[in-house]
């Protein structure tokens, strides 16, 4: 069993999209001042850890992930003075502070891409991924856009085309040069010794592409309806063997600020995506792994899919989970309301660290955006195949006041229909409630190493309950968990530890259900997950 003895281990990390946490200018857009003053309910409800989506200057071509100064807060959002003053309340409550990083593409806008644009010669121009049109003419190569269409977007003042991953605002940085890596890592080094915890890298794996710009092969399984970045194999443009010796440079430099953690956005196979713990841990510290999100709910699949984990993670490498995000469908969404709460328990007591996304807490779900309302730009460009982020990413819900408590102006996006009964001050004061599941979860994993830092071991019911054992030296955890909307028993076969013990029920999704928990078989509900504590 490994020992865990970092906060980014035993903790909780907690995702805000900054735009849609609180607004305190009444502008309808979330901002800096409006998260500082909430973060008082962070620390209610168990938070070790803050992150942040970007917050940068940015012409809001993808809302903050086109940025034109690393260095700085837009003015939207606020000031580097109130960025200060964020950090220096959280850390007065004990929160850290994990700040993203954009170092893929900039936006068009930024200095070094207007100096890269500028002529063929110029001091930058390798700065960015320019290519020749093709020998017929056209792009360079079929590389697509992840926002649909070509990602090659042509200069008519110089002739060649630029490469870009996302919008065409969003232009590729070259991470084969080496003053574009030293400029980057100078913008890490500016925000740790401002005080941040840690970053969260945005599309990591994207850094480098193929050095031949080979075309990339065409998907066979694609099916009509489905986003065109899916017609090809991402092959050559991304996840190359070089990113992990610039992930190990950016490994190095993070080691010299101590206790500070590196996190990689990377949607990738099992098997790729635990490469990027690097050889000899010299990668990230937690490369996101994004399994619960996309894997098919019941208990066959999801035990096989945390074992498969579990084993393939590199000697030394910390796991961690995730439910959600700003760009996934809310948990609440995709399972229902009642299974959310099944699912909550599942994140917070698996071995690793959990990462929530805001509103998960209070049951949010994705809200109906109207017909010509749409902002995020991926669903402008692909109209009516369901890949809008907006749903997932409208205003936190407060209390029951006008627009949630989260603004007094007009909010950016619209909130749900239900925001009078899921709201933070509603749910907070009622027994039962999602909210205080979530908060009686993280109180749990504090106060009992084996539910934070133990070790893991399977059980096989035989059934459709997917259980295991949290536990160290001196405490034994099972979790329970019915992923179906019938009850089920328990038909369990030896003690997996080898000793038989009492069963005392510490947790249950359904409140302090009155049974007999030491009824053989053991019967659970529908839809209910129980933690019991195990006493030899």
């Amino acid at each position: 069993m490994t020992l865990a003895t970092d906060w980014w281990q035993r903790g909780v990390i907690y995702h805000v999209y900054p735009r849609s946490f609180q607004d305190s200018d009444s502008d309808g857009i979330g901002d800096l001042a409006g998260i500082r003053s909430r973060l008082d309910y962070l620390t209610w409800l168990g938070i070790d850890a803050l992150w942040i989506s970007p917050v940068y200057p940015s012409p809001m071509a993808d809302f903050g992930y086109d940025v034109s100064n690393y260095c700085d807060i837009d003015p939207l959002f606020g000031t580097l003075a109130e960025f200060d003053a964020l950090v220096e309340s959280a850390r007065a409550r004990d929160i850290k502070l994990i700040l993203d990083l954009v170092p893929n593409h900039t936006s068009d806008r930024h200095p070094w891409f207007v100096e890269s644009r500028k002529h063929r010669h110029g001091p930058k121009r390798d700065w960015y991924i320019w290519r020749d049109p093709s020998t017929g003419g056209g792009p360079p190569n079929n590389w697509l856009s992840n926002f649909g269409g070509s990602a090659w977007e042509y200069d008519p003042v110089s002739g060649q085309y630029y490469y870009h991953a996302f919008l065409k605002e969003q232009p590729d940085l070259n991470w084969r040069n080496r003053e574009v890596r030293n400029a980057i890592y100078d913008v890490m080094r500016f925000w740790l010794e401002r005080g941040v915890d840690g970053f969260r890298v945005d599309v990591i794996w994207h850094l480098i592409k193929d050095a031949e710009f080979r075309d990339n092969p065409i998907n066979r399984a694609y099916q009509q309806g489905r986003p065109e970045i899916e017609r090809l194999l991402q092959i050559h443009s991304a996840d190359q063997p070089e990113v992990h010796g610039v992930i190990a440079e950016m490994r190095r430099l993070i080691e010299r600020y101590p206790g500070r953690v590196l996190i990689g956005e990377i949607y990738l196979p099992l098997n790729r995506l635990v490469a990027y713990y690097g050889e000899g841990l010299s990668g990230a510290h937690l490369p996101f792994n994004f399994q619960l999100i996309h894997a098919g709910w019941n208990a066959r699949t999801l035990a096989s899919m945390i074992n498969e984990y579990e084993t393939a993670l590199p000697k030394g490498g910390w796991p961690n989970w995730v439910l959600g995000n700003h760009d996934q469908h809310r948990v609440a969404t995709r399972l229902g309301a009642d299974q959310a709460r099944v699912a909550a328990v599942l994140l917070l007591t698996l071995r690793g660290t959990p990462t929530l996304y805001y509103g998960d807490e209070i049951g949010m779900a994705d809200v109906p955006i109207p017909p010509g309302s749409a902002r995020d730009p991926w669903e402008l460009r692909e109209p009516g195949l369901g890949v809008g982020r907006d749903p997932q990413r409208t205003p936190m819900q407060w209390d029951e006041s006008l627009n949630a408590g989260f603004t007094t102006g007009k909010p950016w996006l619209p909130l749900s229909d239900d925001y009078a009964k899921c709201n933070v001050a509603k749910l907070a004061s009622t027994d039962g409630s999602i909210l205080r599941l979530y908060r009686d979860l993280i109180d749990l994993r504090r106060r009992h190493r084996a539910l934070s830092i133990g070790g893991f071991r399977l059980i096989t019911t035989g059934g459709e309950i997917l259980a295991y054992e949290r536990f160290d030296e001196s405490e034994r955890f099972q979790v329970f968990l019915n992923l179906t909307r019938e009850p089920q028993r328990i038909d369990e076969g030896a003690d997996p530890s080898g000793a038989s013990g009492a069963r005392a029920l510490v947790l249950s999704t359904h409140g302090r259900v009155e049974r007999d928990f030491k009824a053989q078989p053991l019967t659970l509900e529908e839809n209910e997950g129980a933690i019991f504590k195990i006493s030899n």
